[in-house]
């Protein structure tokens, strides 16, 4: 389902600060950006701008940061929350379910969790260490509370989500934060993905949307990613955003043309 309909930017771009991220060329060109498919890729080299405008959409949506910092105390995202407030969402249902991710960001979150684990033990061995002499029915109902959220948390993300490799990490953190009717934003998920696995988060992605009516914005350099089928594809280029076919998109063809006469490129290097 597509949940965000369109972005806007109020102002004309004249009345803008001249300091970023305002002054990056994508933005000083974007009036209006229409999501027409439940899964958009916003696709450009370095420097494009495409992190650029999904931090400052995740600003503007308010979204669940996965990481140790909220979007909206996050020192880093200063500048685009500023953006941020010269935006104007469009909705075809208002949701507030789905998170914003960047790949550093899953790093983040493994350490809080082991903090967060380890804090959970240290109770607990306090609380054994203060009822020494109680009934085992008082002890275990003092143990109670810690007990349940350690519980809860090998639930949802395992024993010790920085003991595994960071792509099965990767799918116990999005299989344990995937909820139904959400919008999620995320960027460079293919980071930590080998291709293999890169295919398999393409079919977490339709179970999401097909079955789970959860919608995705994702920058990208990959080009197994954004062959997702029906994708809408943003190439952030010269200053400009444009919609393109998949087949037309500059990563998708050097990538081809390279894998299909890698010698040639490799002379020229």
């Amino acid at each position: 389902m597509i949940h965000l309909r369109t972005l806007k930017l109020l102002e004309p771009h004249g009345s803008l600060p001249d300091e970023f991220p305002f002054n990056v060329p994508v933005v000083r060109s974007l009036t209006e950006m229409e999501f027409s498919s439940e899964v958009t890729f916003l696709v450009g080299e370095n420097g494009s701008g495409k992190s650029t405008l999904l931090e400052a959409i995740a600003c503007a949506v308010g979204s669940i940061a996965v990481g140790s910092e909220s979007v909206q105390t996050d020192k880093t995202l200063a500048p685009v929350r500023l953006l941020a407030k010269h935006f104007r969402l469009s909705w075809e249902r208002r949701t507030h379910a789905g998170f914003f991710m960047r790949t550093e960001d899953f790093f983040g979150f493994s350490k809080k969790m082991v903090s967060i684990r380890e804090e959970y033990e240290q109770d607990l061995a306090r609380v054994d260490e203060e009822t020494k002499g109680w009934s085992i029915t008082a002890r275990n109902m003092a143990r109670m509370p810690y007990m349940r959220e350690l519980h809860d948390m090998k639930r949802r993300y395992g024993d010790d989500l920085s003991a595994r490799s960071h792509g099965e990490s990767y799918f116990t953190l999005f299989n344990s934060r995937f909820v139904p009717n959400g919008l999620y934003l995320l960027d460079e998920p293919e980071a930590p993905l080998s291709p293999l696995r890169q295919l398999a988060f393409i079919s977490m992605l339709k179970e999401m949307v097909e079955k789970r009516n959860a919608q995705f914005i994702i920058a990208t350099h990959s080009p197994i990613l954004m062959a997702f089928p029906h994708a809408a594809i943003y190439v952030f280029e010269e200053g400009q955003i444009k919609r393109v076919k998949y087949e037309d998109v500059e990563h998708v063809s050097l990538t081809r043309s390279f894998l299909n006469n890698p010698e040639q490129y490799l002379r020229e290097l």
